[in-house]
């Protein structure tokens, strides 16, 4: 199939010029998409868990993220009156396409950041062409939030950014509301940099691209103001940034992992921030880099329509992977990313060199999100290894999210599409368990875990009566998980492997020569091989093609999964996995299988060069 190249995919992003026209490469296209009054932005058909109008208010917001900076850089948009006049109409409360009066957790409270942060860097523009009424209006309408209670998680930041706009143009300022706000943000904080997007919540993208984004506005605008707390935020963002950038391979692409996925190149907007408030906690040329890199990463991927609009899915449009919050409206939070346009063209940002990525180790524990990261940087390959937590929470998908037992910028990860069987459950990289039933589930949290230097220990119970005692055993290209399964229910158990995108399969289900099924599995495509061995337990192999449009990354994947039906008891199974980009070198890699021996205290690991002992 011939694809429509369009002309943000040509475009080279290397200079500050590319990176401005970026930005209306992907502005552009939504003149047409106005409504009557410019006050809402009418992308799409599908829906949200808010009405359609609100959707429209939020696609109407999000674009200044990108709109700002390229303003406060100094250049000019097409779409820029029209915008004005859309602020002017939405925030008069006489206009039919009045954005309304708002409610405690309202949408529309996230949204209104946005309007802080065009308050705070470009007041000549959105401030200052307003008439007397006009600014009452938009002053009136805004500062609702200072009024209502917003989640109890990132949102907090929400009211201080637009206070930190009232405060640039002059307008009442509450500081009240900052002050308790980022006081109660302080109660998210962890060690190292990382904060968790709530007490005992999920550390995730929000962490970057949320809490220290706004976080390193704040130190930016704020830095005379409250010199204090702005160092403590660009102390902890220059932590942080150490183990955040090995989530990111040489090629661009970064980790897929978490909620939110559909804001895609917000991924670096992290580092936009970083240099945007003058930390160097890695030379400029290391940071430009990251931003550039992912940016053209992201722009080589089927993400926007035959309009130029960006779609709701991750590396292809996908309903699938969605959550209940994503409008055809929401993707364009990505535009977070451009914030360096609004630097001077004389910063040494536009002038330095962009850089690879600093030599990194091979595999480093990050104890706050309960990963050890195994890399290999030759290949551009990131495999998570994960224990997963102890609480969860109804966000869409959030077994498949947070609860796999590794994730992997090349093979993605897969959600469910329905209940029955392993081909609607796409079970990659989980022991997804049944009643015998053909109704799978998998790990959906932990009640115990243990990161160590070289394994990962977590208890789980799917049902009261069954408790799963997991060890997982990092490394690439094979990686060894230990299960220790005491149930009172017979059960079918089928452990998956990664998913293998089918689009440019060379073969599927066929074997190299010396392997044997049913104990080994393996699919290849020139592009990569996935395969899983039974060490211990009589489990049989066997090849699980799930539903279209599961997997994040590949429309079509094969999991290569092993299987074994148990009475009630105790039993132990242990699989090895392999996952690995390119084929040249699957015989010679296949062949190393892990070794394993199984005692009646210990089990004795070996893979590679690494020896492991597990205590049962």
């Amino acid at each position: 199939m011939i694809k429509l190249r369009l002309p943000i995919q040509k475009n080279p992003l290397k200079s500050r010029e590319d990176l401005s026209e970026a930005v209306k490469q992907i502005l552009n296209p939504l003149k047409p998409f106005y409504s009557k009054g410019k006050t809402l932005l009418q992308l799409g058909s599908t829906g949200a868990g808010y009405p359609e109008s609100l959707a429209g208010m939020e696609g109407f917001s999000r674009i200044l993220w990108g709109l700002v900076p390229l303003l406060a850089g100094g250049e000019k948009s097409e779409i820029w009156d029209i915008h004005l006049q859309g602020i002017k109409n939405g925030t008069d409360p006489s206009h039919e396409e009045y954005w309304g009066d708002i409610a405690d957790f309202d949408q529309r409270a996230v949204e209104m950041a946005a309007f802080g942060y065009a308050l705070a860097l470009i007041p000549e523009k959105i401030w200052d062409p307003l008439s007397d009424m006009e600014k009452y209006n938009l002053f009136q309408w805004l500062n609702q939030i200072n009024k209502i209670k917003v989640y109890d998680c990132n949102w907090l930041f929400f009211p201080v950014i637009v206070n930190l706009g009232f405060k640039r143009v002059g307008l009442p300022y509450n500081s009240e509301t900052v002050k308790e706000n980022l006081e109660r943000i302080e109660t998210f904080y962890l060690q190292n940099g990382w904060y968790s997007d709530g007490v005992d919540a999920h550390c995730d993208y929000y962490g970057p691209f949320a809490i220290h984004f706004y976080s390193l506005l704040y130190a930016k605008m704020m830095g005379s103001e409250d010199p204090e707390r702005a160092m403590v935020y660009k102390s902890r963002a220059a932590a942080f940034a150490k183990d955040f950038i090995y989530w990111f391979a040489n090629d661009g692409s970064a980790l897929p992992y978490g909620r939110s996925l559909a804001y895609r190149f917000a991924q670096s907007s992290f580092w936009s921030a970083l240099v945007y408030a003058e930390v160097e906690v890695f030379p400029l040329g290391v940071m430009k880099g990251l931003i550039l890199r992912n940016l053209r990463f992201w722009f080589s991927q089927d993400i926007f329509d035959h309009n130029g609009l960006l779609t709701i899915g991750y590396s292809y449009p996908n309903l699938v992977m969605a959550e209940n919050y994503n409008s055809p409206c929401s993707p364009y939070w990505a535009l977070k990313t451009f914030l360096p346009l609004s630097l001077p063209v004389d910063h040494p940002f536009w002038k330095v060199e962009e850089e690879p990525l600093p030599l990194l180790k091979e595999k480093v524990v990050q104890h706050s999100p309960r990963f050890i990261l195994s890399r290999n940087d030759e290949q551009n390959y990131i495999a998570a290894f994960n224990a997963g937590y102890q609480h969860t929470n109804d966000h869409s998908h959030i077994a498949a999210k947070y609860e796999k037992f590794v994730y992997s910028n090349l093979f993605g990860f897969s959600v469910q599409k329905a209940e029955w069987g392993l081909a609607q459950g796409a079970f990659d990289s989980m022991l997804a368990v049944s009643e015998c039933d053909n109704i799978y589930r998998g790990k959906r949290k932990c009640e115990e875990y243990e990161v160590k230097d070289n394994v990962i220990y977590t208890k789980w119970k799917p049902w009261d009566d069954v408790e799963i005692k997991t060890w997982l055993v990092p490394g690439t290209p094979w990686h060894i998980r230990v299960h220790c399964i005491e149930t009172r229910r017979n059960l079918d158990v089928a452990e998956g492997g990664f998913a293998l995108g089918l689009e440019h399969t060379q073969y599927v289900g066929q074997k190299p020569e010396g392997i044997t099924l049913p104990k080994e599995s393996a699919a290849m495509s020139p592009w990569a091989v996935s395969g899983i061995k039974n060490l211990y337990g009589n489990g049989k192999a066997e090849l699980v093609y799930p539903n279209a449009n599961t997997n994040l990354v590949n429309t079509r994947t094969v999991i290569p999964t092993i299987k074994a039906s148990l009475k009630p008891g105790t039993h132990w199974l242990v699989n090895a996995v392999f996952g690995e980009p390119g084929n040249e070198t699957i015989m010679n890699q296949w062949e190393t299988t892990p070794k394993i021996e199984f005692g009646e205290e210990r089990i004795y690991l070996e893979l590679g060069e690494e020896k492991i002992i597990i205590h049962k």
